[in-house]
């Protein structure tokens, strides 16, 4: 997974800001080939932060079970689907 799977988040006194660690990638940008799990793990961050852990142990157990099965991952996960097929099958576990 690499860069793909590092969420960050920037937590001050009276804010906070949560983002993938590896910026934008320009270099696959609208390809349809970024691993999203870094997002999706800052915005489970984000809902943790927030005081949501239902919500946010629902996101986490969706994304280990598309990771675990294999099922449409990315190709630095060892898949070879794109983007949109492996957050589909995220929202599909939801």
């Amino acid at each position: 997974g690499g860069l793909g799977m590092a969420p960050g988040a920037n937590i001050g006194k009276d804010c906070a800001i949560f983002e993938a660690v590896h910026g934008s990638a320009p270099d696959i940008a609208g390809k349809n080939l970024a691993n999203p799990s870094s997002v999706i793990l800052a915005a489970v961050q984000m809902l943790e932060y927030l005081e949501m852990p239902e919500p946010a142990e629902k996101i986490t157990r969706a994304l280990a079970e598309v990771i675990e099965s294999g099922d449409r991952t990315t190709r630095d996960l060892g898949g070879s689907h794109g983007t949109t097929d492996f957050t589909d099958a995220i929202i599909e576990r939801l």
